[in-house]
């Protein structure tokens, strides 16, 4: 238990019955007062630990009038749903979750986790015949033979020893959806998805990079937050945070939408020793020693770290949209809609290996929960029953990259953003927190790691072999916190290069040399934001007066623009 005890600081549960022990750290948002864990059913028979949360909690309770709860924690609706429903009330939640449900009455139990994977998971099996779950590696390596992680929806059954796929959505299959784009039906279901993960009995806020996500995601906050109960409890406004280094262009971009959507915004500054000097904490938490997951997790620790200290427990945040909307910048050079939709598909089904797992640990490192609306199933449905023709990037005809999520929200009359910031490129968050965050991490790996090692790398690290020094400096570390070959399996295959994947380089064979996973790297796609936006101001989509302040906004020359200090 205690190696967990990170996830939830506020309350430690034990249960044992016979040869079954459910242990539970508890981060407590909702019903901090009585919800501790492990919760029962009425006669105590079903016993469940949960990590996560219910956000259709209160209908549930509404649909189980013959049921008495012992708590209020949106968590108490599992034992009483699998009484009612057995196995196959699972798709009946609506949240993100990982838990374990144990039947006394038969000695039986089921693990499942969350439709995309937004809380981390893991199963693994002893010698002796026991089979260990935890929410992360650490609480298996020590104990367990082999171990991998838990796939998203996915259900474990003790009475058939098998796993089995619950979430099976139409998008799944990857068949070409061919419903019309609606930009206020998606505006409506992303709003609504929101406006649900504001369910909380503790203070919070929104994590504001000044990129399109997570400033729709604030915008939409903001708008909702006046008059709910969150708002008579923690004060009507709106707390963002932000984290760079100094002049980064994630703060410069996050303070400007602070100031526009009036929220009482938190800076975090970092200096690139700071980050170097976390890395190693990084890495146990986070249980990677993929490159871009590690440059991004970085400040998203150290930020969460003071955020937690200034007594925030939640936060919303912007992880998904690139996935669901072809965001990454490689996505310009897709060949047909077709691809396209497919490319969105496998990025999606592969976010519990990258961003969410970059989300959820690098926060519950510090007991702080990060909830993503962009990944709620209901508007997945919707964004991914869209025709992707819509998605294709066609900056000729003002369409750039998740230009259907954009154009959603642009609304002229109630404007939810400010032109530029609505028609912003795509930064990695790596990236955005200041350029030289990169170059730092790259310097201190080449005086970690020398050519010999570089050179009989294949012969140490057999499986995922690094090919530069950074991915390698990582990967050794990651080692002696986890050296079992199975957590080196848990760690996605092949280079961490993310404009290296086979779809990227089959869509433009130039990237195939390309061993650095920066968005940077993306050569003639990633366009300077001056340019960017005359693309799009030739194309009518922004006012082209935007052109005279932009380079102002961006302390940047542009042709024909004289900046004065």
């Amino acid at each position: 238990m205690g190696l967990l005890k990170h996830r939830g600081p506020d309350w430690s549960g034990l249960y044992q019955h016979g040869d079954f022990y459910l242990s539970h750290q508890r981060l407590a948002i909702i019903d901090p007062a009585s919800g501790d864990q492990p919760l029962f059913n009425e006669d105590q028979a079903i016993v469940v630990t949960v990590n996560g949360e219910i956000y259709n909690h209160a209908e549930l309770r509404k649909s189980l009038p013959n049921h008495k709860f012992r708590t209020g924690s949106d968590c108490d609706v599992i034992a009483h749903l699998y009484e009612e429903h057995g196995e196959n009330f699972v798709n009946m939640l609506d949240g993100m979750f990982s838990f374990v449900l144990l039947d006394t009455r038969d000695n039986s139990f089921i693990v499942a986790r969350d439709a995309i994977g937004i809380t981390s998971l893991y199963i693994g099996w002893g010698l002796d015949g026991s089979i260990w779950i935890s929410s992360e590696l650490k609480g298996l390596h020590d104990d367990c033979e082999h171990f991998e992680c838990f796939p998203p929806g996915h259900l474990y059954s003790s009475k058939n020893g098998g796993l089995r796929r619950w979430y099976n959505p139409l998008w799944f299959s990857e068949a070409i959806p061919s419903t019309p784009y609606d930009p206020l039906a998606l505006r409506r279901a992303f709003e609504k998805a929101v406006i649900k993960r504001l369910m909380t009995d503790v203070p919070f806020g929104v994590l504001l990079s000044g990129g399109l996500d997570s400033s729709l995601v604030a915008s939409v906050t903001a708008r909702h937050l006046a008059g709910t109960e969150a708002a008579r409890q923690w004060g009507a406004q709106l707390h963002s945070f932000c984290v760079g280094l100094e002049n980064s262009p994630d703060l410069k971009a996050a303070r400007e939408v602070a100031d526009y959507l009036g929220t009482v915004h938190h800076e975090f500054h970092f200096t690139v020793q700071d980050g170097i000097d976390a890395i190693e904490d990084v890495i146990y938490h986070v249980e990677t020693y993929d490159v871009t997951t590690i440059r991004a997790s970085t400040p998203m620790f150290l930020m969460a770290r003071k955020i937690k200290a200034l007594g925030v427990k939640m936060v919303i945040s912007g992880e998904g949209a690139d996935e669901i909307f072809g965001g990454y910048l490689y996505f310009h050079k897709a060949p047909n809609k077709e691809e396209f939709h497919s490319e969105t598909c496998r990025k999606i089904k592969a976010l519990h290996q990258y961003d969410c797992l970059r989300a959820n640990k690098s926060t519950s490192a510090w007991g702080l929960e990060a909830r993503v609306p962009f990944l709620d199933k209901d508007f997945i449905n919707i964004a991914m029953a869209i025709d992707p023709e819509w998605k294709m990037i066609k900056l000729g005809e003002g369409r750039m990259e998740k230009w259907v999520l954009r154009r959603a929200f642009d609304d002229e009359e109630n404007p939810y953003l400010p032109k530029h910031i609505l028609y912003r490129q795509k930064e990695q968050f790596s990236d955005g927190v200041g350029y030289s965050w990169i170059d730092g991490l790259k310097a201190h790996a080449a005086l970690q790691v020398n050519d010999k090692m570089m050179q009989n790398a294949k012969h140490i690290f057999r499986h995922n072999t690094p090919t530069t020094k950074e991915a390698y400096y990582y990967r050794r570390i990651f080692e002696r916190f986890f050296p079992q070959n199975s957590a080196t399996l848990t760690v996605p295959g092949g280079p961490s290069v993310a404009c290296s994947t086979a779809k990227a380089v089959e869509w433009d064979a130039a990237w195939s040399n390309n061993l650095d996973p920066s968005g940077r790297a993306a050569s003639g796609v990633h366009l300077s934001g001056y340019e960017q936006q005359a693309v799009l101001a030739s194309a009518g989509v922004v006012p082209p007066e935007i052109l005279v302040n932009l380079p102002r906004m961006m302390n940047v020359a542009a042709p024909g623009v004289a900046i004065q200090s």
